[in-house]
């Protein structure tokens, strides 16, 4: 996972032209290799532009029209590569996976999500899909990556590889360590595994998870894949104190943060509801993405900030600016207002539509980055103002001695309501709070604005809340029909399982049986016998119901739970057993066990169905 978030770094810069002698290198370490350690725009010698190969060198409208063709051109190439990656070889490796994942973690069985085959396509398809340009984050898809490796590895131990419950604590440990990876922040890792991803948390899932987090921390500034000696992701040095004053645009920035991540929720719902019920669409997730991406190229490359990659552009709006005047206006006072400001609405309202669009698309794509992207250019354009609003109060004659202060030092820094800006998008996109505010100062290594990141997290969770109850995930699990109780809800139900369960009757119906005692009979629980049930009997058993699944127990007289097995499962093996193996006829004994006795000479064989079993926990046992 180290060397994906290397190669997204190169990847994001081939759309613009490619390092002269190294063209494993993206432009930043290209420019540091060839020592201009200081260079900007074209000052990078090593740096070769596309339209500089074919001899355009005037910066005229033939080299910005090939400039934008190649731009185009690469990411219609790396896109199209992804999504036909994860059509043909992994239809499970597309998406965010962290819905599917809270799925799993709750114990709902997604057979092949985990697998080897996903987790190769997604590790490629996520590369493409990032430095393709398009509006989407790699975090989410890194937490489906590191739960894919917890599930593979743990075939590896039986203990943990044969029971499902046991699994999953493997696999929210795994998914502390993807956030730890992918944001540079082992205890947000935790945090976020504990609040966000996992159904059942025990104590000691928690410090094998830090364990898990921390060992991946180390190897992260170990790689150290981006080459700044650093795993905080987007590292600041803010010298100023934030004011109390203050805490009014930072609330201000929750109230946007909870609005804005409420109408991104409800118009992806919407148009995934429309993906998900039309034949154009959802019959053509190729040309869906290529369409996608060919509007967000087109439209990113002339805007300066949506041109460049979500990280680079995230970085420069939590800088702050000293002195200097950089590229893009965002510290010139005399065009801050002007060009910039205009910029960044613009890059924000792009954003905000082309994410709606882009989030749910047939390749690996997360929400983490784009929402960040949001927040930070909202804080950034608050806080502009804000500093605007503090630099006409000083130039006005008798002004109150509170606001005294040196412009530009520690008045107002717009880079730390960029960061604020960013968590307060990313809490009303996510509705996380906890976990989110952790990571958010493990993401920039900036402890000492802890209280306004907390101050529009909450009024992000707050208004949030008061429009929609539902986060993203919990909107798509919604919408994928998982069977999911989320344990954070509230279920004002009185009744108890007692007064809605029935027993087992243990009788066949005869001749003279009413209605009302084949309807009794119909719904009755039916049972599947760990042994000494046969192939005819568990055929007749999925004739006469309709269940999804069926309980396995030791015995009808010992109704001690072993497991559990879907229809379709059953159905399946005995399908293939029937065409498959010659001895296993309709007599044949059914074992969901692991000790199963050698075939008589002549008599029929015995049909393991071990592998089908999906097994329960031993404290989960003791209660049955």
């Amino acid at each position: 996972m180290h060397q994906d978030k290397t190669q997204m770094a190169v990847n994001n810069n081939r759309n613009t032209g490619v390092c002269a002698d190294r063209f494993w290198l993206d432009r930043e370490h290209c420019c540091w290799s060839s020592n201009d350690t200081f260079y900007k725009d074209d000052d990078c010698k090593a740096w070769t532009k596309w339209p500089w190969m074919l001899n355009h060198y005037n910066q005229g409208f033939i080299f910005l029209f090939l400039e934008w063709i190649f731009y185009i051109g690469w990411a219609l190439a790396m896109s199209t590569l992804a999504v036909l990656f994860v059509k043909i070889f992994a239809p499970y490796a597309c998406g965010s996976g962290i819905p599917e994942i809270k799925c799993i973690l709750s114990g709902f069985v997604i057979r092949g999500y985990l697998g080897k085959w996903t987790f190769i396509i997604k590790s490629v398809g996520l590369i493409l899909s990032s430095a393709s340009g398009l509006s989407l984050g790699k975090e989410g898809p890194m937490v489906h990556l590191a739960c894919c490796i917890g599930n593979i590895f743990s075939y590896l131990f039986p203990k943990y590889g044969l029971n499902e419950a046991k699994k999953r604590e493997i696999l929210s440990a795994s998914a502390a360590a993807g956030v730890s990876v992918a944001f540079g922040a082992p205890i947000g890792g935790v945090l976020f595994s504990l609040e966000e991803a996992s159904y059942y948390f025990p104590l000691k899932t928690m410090w094998r998870s830090f364990f898990c987090a921390l060992v991946a921390g180390i190897i992260l500034r170990f790689v150290n894949p981006f080459g700044s000696n650093q795993t905080s992701l987007f590292h600041v040095d803010y010298m100023m104190k934030w004011t109390f004053i203050e805490l009014v645009p930072f609330a201000l920035l929750g109230l946007f943060g909870g609005i804005l991540g409420s109408l991104f929720i409800f118009a992806n719902i919407r148009w995934s509801k429309f993906r998900k019920n039309s034949k154009m669409l959802g019959g053509n997730p190729i040309y869906e993405v290529m369409l996608i991406t060919l509007i967000t190229a087109a439209i990113s490359y002339f805007n300066p900030f949506t041109r460049k990659s979500a990280q680079s552009m995230i970085q420069q709006l939590f800088d702050r600016c000293e002195d200097q005047i950089d590229e893009d206006s965002l510290c010139d006072q005399n065009k801050a207002l002007s060009i910039a400001f205009g910029q960044l609405l613009w890059a924000l309202i792009f954003k905000f539509v082309i994410t709606i669009f882009t989030f749910g698309i047939k390749v690996p794509c997360g929400l983490f980055v784009p929402s960040i992207a949001m927040g930070a250019i909202t804080g950034r354009i608050l806080g502009i103002t804000v500093d605007q609003i503090f630099r006409a109060v000083q130039a006005t004659p008798g002004h109150s001695d509170y606001f005294t202060c040196q412009l530009g030092k520690d008045c107002v820094m717009p880079g730390l309501y960029a960061m604020v800006g960013a968590a307060a998008v990313l809490g009303g996109v996510t509705r996380m709070t906890v976990s989110l505010v952790v990571i958010m100062f493990e993401l920039t290594g900036s402890l000492e604005f802890i209280v306004p990141t907390m101050v529009a997290t909450m009024f992000s969770k707050w208004i949030g809340d008061g429009i929609s109850k539902m986060g993203i995930y919990e909107a798509h699990i919604e919408l994928n029909g998982y069977p999911f109780l989320d344990s954070k809800g509230e279920y004002p139900y009185s009744t108890v399982a007692s007064q809605v369960m029935r027993p087992s009757i243990n009788r066949q119906p005869d001749s003279e049986s009413s209605m009302s005692d084949l309807r009794e009979l119909k719904n009755e629980l039916s049972v599947i016998t760990e042994n000494g049930m046969t192939l005819g009997d568990l055929e007749s058993l999925l004739r006469q119901t309709n269940f999804n699944g069926f309980p396995v127990v030791v015995s009808q007289n010992s109704m001690h739970l072993v497991g559990f097995v879907s229809r379709r499962d059953i159905f399946l093996a005995l399908h293939t057993a029937r065409k498959t193996q010659p001895y296993v006829v309709t007599s044949s004994i059914a074992y969901f066990s692991d000790g199963v006795p050698d075939s008589m000479p002549g008599g029929p064989a015995p049909l393991r169905l071990r592998k089908i079993l999906d097994m329960v926990s031993s404290g989960m046992l003791e209660t049955w």
